[in-house]
């Protein structure tokens, strides 16, 4: 199996894309609501959490400031000394790989990562990790973009890559699009995930998590932000400068700026 063609786990090159660019991963990437953090907080039996794959802290720093001791762990360097500038006590290591020298949490959290690590192998793990009564938390966000910019996405790509065929999003799929991702992340990575919490036996029945927000965005936050996501990756470097040229020229024709709608959406499970 090629490495793109991989599981995400295996998917050691497309787990690598995030790294090259870690400053503007931790200034543009969203963190989480704020009922999310509470809500796993209430759960835990203490304070004292460890954070996997906590990239440049995005998903650690608001549960330190809800008053908590956070432990990152990254495989990627770069992201971790990133991660530390900021203020986080972050170790490198693969979280399946990584030894916990006897320590042990009341919560392991884990915030757009747990999709790079191996769900029966990296449960095992958390239930190793645990107090009785700890928590295992996995989150992740999903947005819903304006039918206008969502539009003008696909131009943009259509005006970087003039000689491939693409079909931008319809109204309709734009209407579902967070619902759609709710039902695809729970079907596609929640189930895998709770599989591997319930085949080690050590936990409650998972329960999901859900919070819906907004935020508004502007035109240079966006410009920002779309590069990290991945997609853009496989474009050559005057590819991309024409898609973010037209990108950018389309958001300030409808004003400026635009209302982002995220799901953050995971499950949670409780040690025995």
């Amino acid at each position: 199996m090629s490495d793109l063609a991989a599981a995400p786990h295996e998917n050691r090159q497309m787990a690598q894309w995030f790294g090259a660019d870690a400053e503007r991963y931790d200034r543009a990437r969203p963190t989480y609501p704020d009922a999310l953090v509470d809500r796993i907080v209430s759960l835990s039996p203490g304070k004292n959490f460890v954070d996997v794959g906590c990239g440049t802290g995005l998903s650690s720093r608001p549960f330190q400031a809800a008053g908590c001791t956070v432990l990152g762990v990254e495989p990627d360097a770069r992201m971790a000394e990133v991660a530390r500038r900021r203020g986080l006590d972050v170790e490198v290591a693969k979280f399946e790989d990584w030894d916990p020298a006897g320590r042990t949490f009341d919560a392991v959290t884990s915030g757009t990562a747990w999709h790079w690590v191996d769900p029966f192998a990296g449960a095992a793990k958390v239930a190793d990790v645990l107090v009785p009564q700890g928590l295992i938390a996995l989150f992740d966000n999903g947005f819903e973009l304006p039918e206008a910019v969502m539009t003008a996405q696909g131009e943009a790509y259509r005006h970087a890559m003039p000689d491939v065929k693409f079909e931008p999003p319809s109204k309709k799929d734009s209407e579902e699009d967070v619902e759609e991702y709710v039902e695809q992340i729970y079907a596609k990575q929640y189930v895998k995930a709770a599989e591997g919490i319930l085949r080690t036996g050590a936990f409650t029945q998972p329960e999901e998590l859900r919070f819906e927000w907004s935020r508004v965005c502007t035109r240079d936050e966006w410009l920002d932000q779309i590069p990290t996501q991945g997609g853009l990756n496989h474009l050559a470097e005057d590819a991309r400068a024409r898609f973010l040229a037209y990108l950018g020229s389309a958001i300030d024709e409808i004003g400026g700026s635009f209302t982002i709608n995220y799901a953050t959406v995971g499950i949670a499970a409780v040690r025995r």
